[in-house]
């Protein structure tokens, strides 16, 4: 005979918060206590939890919310044969009148929800691919640092007076213009390299991630579904490993449309009656997936072509893939003409168009056989 046990475990730095519902609907659910955040003192606690009474075998079903402190723990806890699910921090249900928040409290919580099964699991990456994730986030901030310090160089000139007239930013000699600039202060002229330093380290970065990348994806399970999705127009080396890992195996979502909501690129609704009203996209999901997504569907607005380059990107993929992606230019130029036509601002347009480019993507590695393995939970909402 088996019995099951639900633990809530409420996971943070120094310490996690341990509660247990018991199996049943009326089934008891209590704290448990506390214990240190190190994987000795959990693996501990679940050993004592999963005694037998008597000739009954104890199963856990343990959660956490998914957070800063990763996967680890939920790793751990696979290869040692407890079940563990990982769930999404924003779909766990919430009664509108609770006022109080404790550790204590998110366990209970998490123990009981896991038990009525309220929660949504969350996809939890292969190791190797939340290695090649973090590499292109990793990159992706040291953009954000040099866009951020070239946007700290712009104020500072803009404030003394000092404007560019040539025709685009950033170029060498727009740079040779930046080096060569007369400061009236010492004290201005040291801010001012400080800031081509801050920006040329940042560029350096950029390139030495960019080339971990590419050498990484050489041999990575996932090479396959990458060098597909470069088939597409605008989407080069960097977006599809950035779209790929984060996203994973797309094959987990029955629909296109579970895809589109995943990335947040559905719109709001609320509606009641007869009344509907449609708002903002959720920007609910994956943040930097849906940003890189956003970045490439500007493409579209150029007439379809097969260029040299994009030629060369589709040089080994089947006729299938060339197909769709042909398809997909077509399809998505039309639509960002007649959305323009309408008189729509193009932030909306391009927003729309790459919504529909995530079902051309969907479409595309469903194609792609992939070497899966055992990878986490399958759930389209994670």
């Amino acid at each position: 005979m088996k019995k099951h046990r639900y633990v809530g475990l409420d996971v943070h730095k120094e310490s996690i918060s341990i509660a247990v519902a018991e199996a049943g609907r009326r089934g008891e659910v209590r704290d448990y206590g506390r214990v240190g955040g190190s994987l000795i003192a959990v693996e501990r606690a679940l050993r004592k939890l999963k005694q037998s009474e008597g000739d009954k075998e104890v199963l856990l079903h343990c959660v956490y919310e998914a957070g800063p402190c990763g996967f680890v723990l939920y790793r751990r806890l696979k290869q040692i044969g407890i079940d563990c699910a990982v769930v999404a921090p924003s779909l766990i249900p919430r009664k509108p009148g609770e006022r109080i928040k404790t550790n204590r409290r998110d366990a209970i919580k998490l123990a009981r929800s896991h038990r009525a099964g309220d929660l949504t699991p969350v996809r939890v990456p292969d190791a190797r691919d939340e290695a090649i994730r973090d590499l292109c986030r990793a990159r992706t901030d040291a953009v954000r640092d040099q866009r951020r310090s070239r946007q700290q160089l712009k104020a500072l000139l803009l404030r003394l007076g000092y404007r560019y007239t040539g025709k685009s930013s950033w170029t060498e000699a727009h740079l040779r213009y930046l080096r060569e600039l007369e400061m009236s202060h010492p004290a201005q002229k040291a801010v001012l390299e400080e800031y081509l330093i801050a920006i040329s380290q940042a560029g350096e970065r950029i390139a030495r991630l960019s080339t971990q990348i590419e050498l990484h994806v050489a041999s990575w399970r996932m090479k396959g579904a990458v060098e597909a999705l470069m088939a597409m127009r605008g989407i080069q080396l960097i977006a599809a490993t950035v779209l790929i890992s984060e996203l994973g195996d797309l094959r987990r979502f029955a629909h296109p449309r579970q895809l589109m909501d995943y990335l947040g690129l559905v719109s709001r609704e609320e509606s009641t009656g007869d009344r509907q009203h449609r708002g903002a996209i959720t920007k609910c999901g994956n943040t930097h997936a849906r940003w890189f997504l956003i970045e490439c569907a500007q493409h579209y607005a150029l007439p379809p072509k097969v260029s040299k380059e994009l030629s060369k990107r589709q040089e080994h993929q089947s006729q299938g893939i060339k197909q769709l992606s042909w398809k997909a230019q077509i399809r998505l130029h039309r639509r960002f003409f007649a959305l323009m036509q309408r008189g729509l601002c193009r932030q909306k347009v391009v927003v729309a168009v790459a919504r529909e480019l995530s079902g051309f993507i969907w479409a595309l590695l469903r194609q792609v056989p992939l070497d899966l393995g055992n990878h986490g939970s399958p759930n389209p909402s994670s």
